[in-house]
């Protein structure tokens, strides 16, 4: 009596349910591991690079040539940012990582708010308050809706995006609403 042949599709089916057991046992075993963790990018190690944005334990005072009255204060070379309520008292205080090309001193206002986009580094964006103009570029304030400081930009690119924390982010969307003062001194 000859052999009887099993046909090809219950060869296929066995070995799929085969595979498929082994990928969930592993799948298992894996989630049963230590889970590692991304690192976030850091800036670039050069003299134009701009330290990671921290809350310092003593804000530093709101610069004198800041003006009056409830205000963002944005010093271009401190790379901070103060938000000044009516009474000129800072109620927070960050550092920021200012793109390539920066506002000039002066007083500008919030002129239009943003949720979220894509910035010109290809970054997605959020909390976005553009104030100002330069080089055929709209400087605004934004964070990274992940939080991550901003990639390394490529040589003779012009960015104009001024980042910040999350944290920052958020409060300076809730702080700055359009028509809000920003005065960027020097």
């Amino acid at each position: 009596m000859p052999a009887r042949r099993l046909p090809s599709w219950v060869w296929v089916t066995g070995l799929t349910a085969g595979a498929v057991a082994a990928v969930v046992v592993l799948a298992v075993q894996a989630d049963k591991g230590p889970h590692p963790t991304a690192a976030r990018p850091s800036a670039p190690a050069s003299a134009e690079a701009t330290p990671k944005p921290t809350k310092s334990a003593a804000p530093a005072a709101v610069p004198d040539d800041s003006g009056t009255g409830r205000r963002v204060v944005y010093s271009l070379g401190q790379k901070r940012v103060w938000l000044v309520d009516a009474s000129d008292a800072a109620r927070r205080s960050f550092t920021v990582w200012p793109g390539t090309v920066s506002p000039d001193p002066g007083s500008y206002t919030i002129s239009q708010r943003t949720e979220a986009t894509t910035g010109s580094d290809g970054v997605q964006i959020e909390n976005i308050l553009y104030f100002a103009a330069k080089s055929g570029l709209s400087i605004a304030f934004s964070n990274a809706v992940d939080g991550a400081s901003p990639p390394a930009v490529a040589a003779g690119k012009q960015t104009s995006g001024i980042r910040m924390g999350k944290d920052d982010g958020s409060a300076l969307w809730t702080f700055g609403e359009t028509g809000t003062t920003v005065v960027v001194v020097s």
